[in-house]
């Protein structure tokens, strides 16, 4: 099984531009619970000359704040070797680099389980990271899922998040997109990507999950410490993606 779910990522990335460089592919299981959080908190967390670019429609309509919840399943190198898999919580802004085309996810923040800290972009702590996810089927079909997430760093860092929701109608999308370093703006890897995902609660739509979130430490709480909203909430219990490097 593990044989033929290499070979299908290995033939998805071969979709990508010859100029550019493979670095990984990914089989991940995430959670992604975008909040709109103070602007001033947030513009503090990006490099000099970035800006907020909060989606301007859609489930996240007005988020400035991403905690992007993550499991990996499977992860292979650029040569096709398995790597371990690791376990985190990210955090990402929606930004946008002033007086240029530059834009994307700004990855700033996040607890990482084994050697996936400091991670490519330099921003992850090293740290404990405990899943539990139940799933119920009722007698009538409905699927009841419950997550509980904690992730314990370094110097008092922590996130904690719990999740539960009634499964719904779920969409499969093919996306590229960029993620940038909060660190190293310069530096940036492509993403492209396959998804399935479910839209458990939106920003125009009703609000079917329960969720709470709560953090410690110097850098998440003047993000999540309070006057947070939560706009949305996906649950992506499939995202296939391979990651480039730009250039030769």
């Amino acid at each position: 099984m593990r044989i033929l779910i290499g070979s299908a990522l290995l033939a998805f990335c071969a979709s990508g531009l010859a100029q550019e460089r493979l670095f990984a592919n990914h089989v991940d299981n995430r959670t992604v619970i975008a909040f709109k959080a103070p602007d001033a908190a947030v513009q503090k967390m990006l490099p000099e000359g970035w800006e907020i670019n909060a989606p301007a429609s859609g489930p996240s309509k007005g988020a400035n704040l991403a905690l992007v919840l993550i499991e990996q399943l499977i992860v292979l190198d650029a040569q096709g070797a398995p790597v371990e898999p690791a376990r985190g919580a990210v955090l990402t802004i929606p930004a946008r680099k002033k007086g240029s085309d530059a834009a994307g996810s700004m990855v700033v923040a996040g607890l990482f389980t084994g050697k996936a800290a400091p991670g490519a972009y330099g921003v992850y702590l090293p740290a404990t990271v405990n899943l539990e996810r139940r799933q119920r089927v009722d007698g009538d079909g409905k699927i009841l899922i419950e997550e509980r997430w904690s992730a314990k760093g370094p110097d008092g860092h922590w996130i904690e998040a719990q999740v539960q929701f009634a499964r719904g109608p779920t969409a499969r999308t093919k996306s590229e997109s960029k993620a940038y370093s909060g660190a190293r703006p310069d530096f940036y890897r492509i993403y492209r990507a396959e998804t399935v995902s479910d839209v458990v609660r939106g920003a125009e739509g009703t609000d079917i999950s329960a969720v709470s979130v709560s953090v410690g430490g110097q850098k998440y709480t003047p993000l999540l410490g309070g006057s947070q909203k939560i706009v949305s909430v996906t649950s992506i219990p499939s995202f296939v993606r391979a990651i480039y490097l730009p250039g030769p």
